[in-house]
């Protein structure tokens, strides 16, 4: 009895919220701090930094498939009482990533320079990418086991434990930093390559942490011999809600870099300011994405134990938390935007553009929220179909397409592409709320567990005969 009290302790909303929303928002200054050191080596330097991450987000989703789809899944099994299989989907998760990153590491050590031309990159950025992609994606087997890992530990219910890795891994990052980019404490002065460098060595670090912690993260420690399991039943169950998930997230990545592709054609200063926007807009959700994250965690394991009623309203208790949080986060941007950029950069036309980016932002933020939290609740509950078919045809019709045709094509410039952008996050919404409110997967696992029941008192009743 105590144990279950326990366990379902560890899935509440807020248990399970504020170690991710301390983890994002210590993330958040740290990525700050970052920006702001590679800022003064130039804003050809953020540009490139931008630009590769995007690139790296993208690369990301070829692991995401199974690592999102694992941590659900391993939510689901705890939360129906078979931790033994859910230890198992983590195990398989952890292998196949691994594997998946290697291979990215080995394409981007190899092709740093044809990859960044053939997305359109400006040619005066090409020698700075070339370097920054070949180091910092020479690590991609890094950030698979790393996402693998974090996903999988904050699914057993432990949200604290990826969070103190993170910070470490951030701290330890910007002080070597530090020491790369002005040469601090005798280091040599190595600029961008020494920023790519402390971004790898900080992320093995973390991946060393992150697996003192995933062997013992189940009741039953996880030993080397444990490493040669694989169960393709559980390995599809894995699949089968993951590759959705993973079409999606490529969906979304692959749209923004196609849209950073665009704003590449525009100039190196549409590109900068982007990316110093992108570090601004993250401030605006850190709560309501970790009470997103979070609910999603809540949802899956509340799924898993059949409490379909108390897994339906939480991401509406959520949303009544988040969503005003979000909307005073991006008007405190409004009025204070424009004097922190000015910590970054004093290119007065990068700031002019910014000013009028924060204005869209406020509009963006609340549709954001509502999407990304209606759509983590669907799949938490193994709804990921839906949320892939909207995404493939709005991300793309709406926010990229129209990007390209009102941003480029008619010379509109970044701020069509924004509107592209908030446009396609509130119609996504909407779709997403509706599909919710039908209460589809909630209905197919009341029944499941209603003949579940049945079938369970029938034996009861033949054994006692």
């Amino acid at each position: 009895m105590n144990n279950k009290l326990n366990e379902d302790r560890k899935f509440t909303l807020w248990v399970l919220a504020w170690p991710v929303f301390i983890e994002l928002f210590l993330q958040f200054l740290l990525g700050t701090v970052d920006t702001l050191m590679v800022s003064r080596i130039s804003d050809h330097a953020v540009a490139v930094v931008g630009f590769s991450n995007q690139l790296f987000n993208a690369l990301t989703t070829l692991f995401a498939t199974v690592a999102s789809g694992a941590g659900i899944v391993i939510a689901q099994k705890i939360g129906s009482r078979r931790e033994e299989e859910a230890r198992t989907v983590a195990i398989i998760a952890f292998k196949v990533t691994a594997v998946i990153g290697l291979v990215l590491s080995v394409i981007l050590i190899m092709l740093p320079r044809p990859i960044a031309e053939i997305l359109q990159l400006p040619e005066e950025l090409l020698p700075l990418a070339e370097v920054y992609i070949s180091i910092v994606g020479g690590g991609m087997i890094l950030t698979a086991i790393m996402s693998t890992l974090g996903t999988a530990i904050r699914n057993t219910g432990n949200t604290k434990g990826p969070m103190y890795t993170a910070v470490g891994m951030n701290i330890i990052h910007i002080v070597m930093n530090y020491c790369f980019i002005f040469g601090a404490f005798g280091f040599p002065q190595w600029g961008l390559t020494g920023v790519a460098i402390s971004t790898v060595i900080s992320r093995l670090i973390a991946c060393i942490v992150l697996m003192f912690i995933f062997l013992g993260t189940f009741e039953r420690r996880i030993g080397l011999k444990d490493f040669s399991l694989f169960d393709r039943k559980l390995f599809k169950e894995v699949l089968v809600i993951g590759w959705p998930l993973g079409i999606n997230s490529a969906s979304w990545v692959f749209s923004q870099l196609a849209i950073f592709s665009f704003l590449a054609i525009l100039g190196s200063t549409e590109l900068a300011a982007r990316t110093y926007m992108n570090t601004l807009e993250s401030f605006c959700f850190l709560l309501g994405f970790s009470l997103a994250l979070a609910s999603q965690i809540q949802i899956a394991h509340l799924y898993g134990a059949g409490k379909t009623r108390e897994a339906y309203s939480s991401v509406y208790r959520m949303l009544r938390v988040g969503l005003p949080l979000v909307i005073v986060n991006a008007f405190i941007l409004v009025l204070f935007g424009r004097h922190v950029l000015g910590l970054f950069t004093q290119d007065h036309e990068i700031l002019s553009l910014c000013a009028s980016l924060l204005w869209l932002n406020l509009l963006l933020q609340p549709g954001k929220m509502v999407n990304m939290a209606i759509g983590n609740a669907l799949n938490a509950v193994g709804d990921t179909r839906f949320t892939m078919n909207i995404s493939l045809i709005f991300m793309w019709v709406v926010a990229t397409g129209c990007s390209y045709l009102l941003g480029v094509s008619l010379g509109w410039g970044i701020v069509a592409i924004y509107v592209c952008m908030i446009s396609d996050e509130y119609i996504r919404a909407v779709l997403s709320y509706f599909r919710w409110k039908d209460r589809k997967y909630l209905r197919l696992r009341e029944e499941d567990m209603s003949r579940n029941n049945s079938s369970q008192l029938t034996t009861e009743v033949v054994h006692s005969c």
